[in-house]
């Protein structure tokens, strides 16, 4: 039983942690290389590998908390509190990746570089509310993923 707690708390770690070092990462690869498109060279990529690890780690949690219910003869908390906030991470996530993340690349690959696009310019204008709904979605599941890790910790001590 203390495996699937130590991998729930694992999964959820690498996410929330994941996101944490991408908000640190993203804006000083803006700020230190020369271009906007050459920092986007390297922060796409880290993103998609960053949702890609998210997913994962939302399936194990989610695998390893319902073992654990079901070894401690409790039934399957399929709609528990963490679980909710769990799926909702997950289609953040998913929503981020398969929606928001393609539309930006298509939007930058019909134009190179957005930054050379004025300021009004409804292409830029565009990009730039994708890239708003990409930061609230990343930030959301961050705040989601801290409150399922106060439920977890919490529940989990008096089990």
């Amino acid at each position: 039983m203390s495996v699937l707690r130590f991998l729930m708390f694992l999964a959820l770690a690498v996410w929330v942690g994941g996101i944490i070092l991408f908000i640190v990462l993203a804006p000083t690869a803006f700020s230190v290389l020369p271009t906007h498109a050459m920092a986007a060279l390297i922060v796409g990529p880290m993103l998609k590998k960053l949702h890609w690890m998210g997913i994962g780690a939302g399936v194990v949690f989610l695998l390893c908390s319902m073992g654990l219910a079901k070894l401690m003869k409790a039934r399957a908390p399929l709609f528990s509190a963490e679980h909710i906030l769990i799926y909702f991470m997950l289609a953040l996530t998913c929503l981020s990746q398969f929606v928001v993340m393609p539309r930006m690349a298509e939007l930058r690959k019909s134009v190179g570089d957005i930054d050379l696009l004025s300021l009004g310019d409804p292409i830029r204008l565009h990009f730039n509310a994708l890239h708003v709904w990409s930061t609230r979605l990343e930030g959301t599941v961050l705040i989601l993923g801290l409150v399922v890790l106060y439920l977890a910790a919490r529940i989990r001590k008096a089990q």
